[in-house]
């Protein structure tokens, strides 16, 4: 399948970036991958899925390292994005534990900062403090990450709330449910969504309800659950997908998914194979 551009995803703030990216969740964890998850992570660059997702949490700031080796010399090419854990988001753990992230990245500036998710300190406390750190130049913008609709709405009524760029959600063909409430919700506040685990876990890699349009687009399973999340018309607009992956094979496979062009019968059958949601239901997480 020939290589094509990355459909791209304008950020509240006018900067564009790939709506397709990397995930790294479990890299860092194991020394013997390493080599393997560098060189992943420089096929993403070179396939044009160049938003690479980390954060400190992941291999307890492993993963950030492992970034940080793959990016050196090419920081110009990607957009990185990390996460402060909530037992950190406090005024003064915010900026020390982003200041730790720039370290193991060898950054100046992380592009994309987000909360992982709430906890206990005050949400109008951990904004402040991402605010600070723009000021700082220490981030480019600021988002969060598995918040639901109540969440967003408390993120809203702050002062600097229409500053978020994103809320990092689970979200793929077998988990539709943000697709009921949450994510009109965040369209109607201009925040595009970005989708972890848009395979499930892998789940979709051989899934049987993708086989046959693979086979008849000469494509793989992950392509054309990919391709689903890109496609107009199937969710609110506006999805960056980041899948994760270790593999050189892999991260070139799923950058094919741009490639793939869905017509309205396959989309007909992938909501017969995986229904969309008729009702709220409790966010999910992983």
């Amino acid at each position: 399948m020939a290589r094509s551009p990355i459909p791209q995803v304008s950020l509240p703030d006018g900067r564009v970036v790939p709506a397709l990216g990397l995930g790294t969740w479990r890299m860092g964890e194991r020394p013997e991958a390493r080599r393997a998850e560098v060189a992943a992570i420089r096929a993403a660059l070179e396939a044009g899925t160049t938003l690479i997702d980390t954060a400190e949490m992941y291999g307890e700031g492993g993963a950030e390292t492992v970034v940080g080796e793959a990016i050196s010399g090419l920081h110009d090419r990607a957009f990185v994005v990390s996460k402060v854990l909530p037992s950190n988001a406090s005024p003064a753990g915010t900026v020390a534990a982003c200041e730790r992230s720039l370290e193991r990245l060898g950054l100046e500036r992380i592009d994309l900062y987000l909360l992982h998710w709430r906890g206990r300190w005050k949400l109008a406390d951990t904004v402040d403090a991402f605010e600070r750190l723009v000021a700082q130049g220490k981030i480019g913008g600021w988002g969060v990450s598995n918040f639901d609709v109540d969440d967003l709405d408390a993120l809203a009524a702050l002062p600097a709330g229409a500053r978020c760029a994103t809320n990092q959600v689970y979200y793929a063909l077998s988990q539709r449910g943000p697709e009921f409430e949450l994510l009109p919700r965040m369209a109607a506040l201009g925040m595009p969504a970005m989708a972890y685990s848009p395979l499930d876990e892998g789940r979709l890699v051989q899934h049987p309800a993708l086989r046959p349009i693979a086979a008849e687009l000469g494509a793989s399973c992950a392509q054309v659950a990919l391709a689903w999340l890109l496609a107009a018309g199937v969710r609110a607009p506006g999805v960056i997908a980041i899948p994760k992956s270790g593999s050189v094979e892999r991260v070139v496979d799923n950058a094919g998914a741009a490639a793939l062009v869905l017509e309205p019968r396959h989309l007909v059958a992938l909501d017969r194979a995986f229904a969309p949601p008729r009702r709220k239901s409790p966010l999910a997480m992983i």
